[in-house]
């Protein structure tokens, strides 16, 4: 009897030690990575994200600068800015009060209106002229200040002698012209014999005048180039003073007056 429980323990304890040797099935743990779902939805962010960046809005451009403001010569004659053309006429009555007669070299000695300028004006051609010796060349002033009566019957003589065509692109009409502004000088040489033509860019006078006529205020005022905007032919001795700010902001950017108003108006 004895024996027969030892089997019995025996055998209990066998199939005890074939239990614990049998290992449960091991289960993989999840992992982080994206189902398809979750990737895609990730991927469009990211996309619109980067489409947001793209598509965010960028600074305006900066406006475009302007130096000092052009007037109407209607509006205020005596402004040195003051815009005088084809459509923008001086009073009738206008006569500028500070008229002087600049320390320059001329082609005559007798006093005559059109050796005058606008004090301004008249001390920045002598400085001008100054310049100009100091590098060994010779202007000569030809005409400066023009009356409307004057300008008038200069108007009249070429429209009489060339026709009113040919004189519109050289001659202004009274009350349209800048000379009767005081601020604009014709500039000549004795190399020229004195006259006003467009072979004066051809001289050293002239050329010299072309690059640094804006040092002392004054520009160009008909450009060659410019003749569609100016109403006026290509003339290198009209030189016109419109300070030394306006007259760089001028020959930098290559601007007519009439160029210059209209981005100001912009």
């Amino acid at each position: 009897m004895k024996k027969i429980m030892l089997l019995w323990i025996g055998l209990a304890l066998a199939l005890m030690a074939c239990g614990h040797d049998e290992q449960p099935e091991s289960k993989q743990p999840d992992t982080d990575s994206p189902t398809e779902e979750t990737a895609e939805s990730n991927e469009n962010n990211s996309n619109q994200d980067s489409k947001d960046i793209n598509q965010s809005e960028e600074p305006a451009p900066e406006e475009e600068e302007i130096g000092p403001q052009l007037v109407l010569a209607s509006e205020d004659p005596d402004n040195i800015h003051i815009l005088v053309n084809k459509t923008h006429f001086l009073p009738d009555d206008y006569v500028p009060a500070d008229l002087v007669v600049p320390n320059v070299p001329f082609p005559f000695e007798e006093f005559a209106e059109k050796k005058q300028l606008r004090l301004e004006a008249a001390t920045a051609l002598e400085a001008l002229f100054q310049a100009s010796k100091k590098a060994g060349l010779d202007l000569v002033a030809a005409s400066g200040y023009r009356s409307y009566e004057r300008q008038a019957v200069i108007y009249q003589n070429n429209v009489e002698k060339n026709g009113k065509k040919h004189a519109d692109k050289f001659s202004a009409q009274p009350g349209s012209s800048e000379h009767q502004t005081g601020l604009a000088m014709d500039v000549t040489s004795a190399e020229m014999a004195f006259a006003l033509e467009q072979t004066f860019e051809q001289t050293d006078e002239g050329a010299w005048l072309a690059d640094n006529a804006y040092k002392y205020g004054f520009v160009i005022r008909y450009p060659e180039g410019k003749e569609a905007i100016t109403g006026y032919s290509y003339e290198p001795w009209h030189i016109r003073y419109v300070g030394k700010e306006l007259a760089k902001e001028l020959y930098t950017r290559s601007l007519t007056l009439e160029e210059y108003y209209d981005l100001q108006q912009k």
